[in-house]
């Protein structure tokens, strides 16, 4: 079966407060990895894979900024170079583990997964709202039982609100309200708006901590997808008739879910998200509640897409049919597909 995700691309494998002076094992595009971090407070990134008998180095230990396989203690450093084999002064030249390149950006560590020479920093996927001043957030890491692209899928078609969140984000105007779809051969948006409705209960919260208003609002979700896997959303309410679909956003309330998809295997993925908001940027309880409260709406999506999995996984021949709401979704998996097939080929 061929894969469905590129390998030449950045891919998020750890928050950065994650990566510290010791072992952590994570799976990217079918491969194992062991993070660390030196002494110097750099990210490591090596083949989590013994050279002498394959044991996984992530059970071992980090011993002078260098992993001790936990098997026959052969060491190695950064550059994934064994430079100790016990009972033996003379290194097998040839003992050495994979290294991939590895950025610290935007809160996240990143990882090159195919040819080290084509990975460029200036690639790396933009989700500066997460380490922008003038934005404050948090958020979390869920590992998921599904195709990273079904994960893509439900953050391009947010139509589902209205049944999956019914309780908090979602109501009868996001599945109604009409919508855009623009692309390029490396993105695609939807833009939605509706303008003249009631907030719901999340919005509704959310505004009240800004201003006192019982009124119906004009909303907003903007969806970017940047291939292969990053979708920043562009969300909020404002006070009807207040210029938002304009430009002018003063009289409301402005979020971004930030969100970048990495897949483990084809039936597995790491899925990285923050709320980040442009209010009330020194009020920590308003940034825990938000991370608490969309962490619970977003339990209610991994529930669906991993029930969604295994009935592809009951169905594998069964075709699907596309409707109008699909198309940024089709787009996004379009992109990528066409990533996958640049490299086979």
């Amino acid at each position: 079966m061929n894969q469905s995700f590129p390998m030449n691309a950045w891919y998020a494998v750890a928050w950065d407060v994650e990566v510290k002076k010791e072992l952590l094992a994570r799976t990217v595009c079918n491969k194992k990895l062991v993070l660390y971090r030196t002494s110097k407070g750099t990210p490591v990134v090596l083949e989590d894979a013994c050279w002498h008998r394959l044991l996984p180095l992530s059970k071992g230990t980090l011993y002078n900024d260098k992993v001790v396989c936990g098997y026959h203690g052969l060491e190695y450093n950064s550059d994934g170079r064994c430079t100790f084999m016990p009972s033996q002064e003379t290194i097998n030249p040839s003992a050495c583990v994979k290294s991939y390149p590895v950025v610290q950006k935007h809160r996240f560590v990143w990882v090159w997964m195919g040819n080290p020479a084509l990975a460029d920093e200036a690639k790396v996927p933009d989700i500066h709202w997460n380490d922008d001043p003038e934005w404050i957030g948090d958020g979390k890491l869920i590992e998921v039982k599904c195709n990273y692209r079904l994960v893509v899928d439900n953050l391009m078609d947010l139509t589902h609100e209205t049944f999956v969140h019914a309780g908090s984000i979602g109501d009868r105007n996001v599945a109604e309200a009409p919508f855009d779809v623009v692309h390029d051969e490396n993105s695609a948006t939807v833009i939605r708006w509706m303008k003249g409705i009631d907030p719901p209960p999340f919005w509704k919260s959310q505004l009240g901590k800004k201003m006192k208003y019982e009124g119906k609002v004009d909303r907003w979700q903007i969806i970017k997808f940047e291939a292969p896997c990053t979708v920043n959303i562009d969300v909020g309410v404002a006070v009807e008739g207040t210029g938002a679909p304009e430009g002018d956003r003063s009289q409301g309330v402005n979020g971004y879910v930030l969100n970048t998809i990495t897949p483990s295997t084809e039936q597995t993925c790491l899925y990285f998200w923050a709320f980040v908001r442009n209010y009330n940027l020194h009020d920590q309880s308003n940034t825990t509640e938000l991370r608490e409260g969309v962490s619970k709406i977003f339990a209610q999506d991994e529930d669906i897409l991993e029930a969604q999995q295994q009935a592809i996984n009951a169905n594998p021949n069964r075709e699907f049919y596309n409707l109008n709401i699909d198309a940024g979704a089709m787009w996004a998996r379009r992109i990528t597909d066409a990533m996958v097939a640049k490299e086979q080929n």
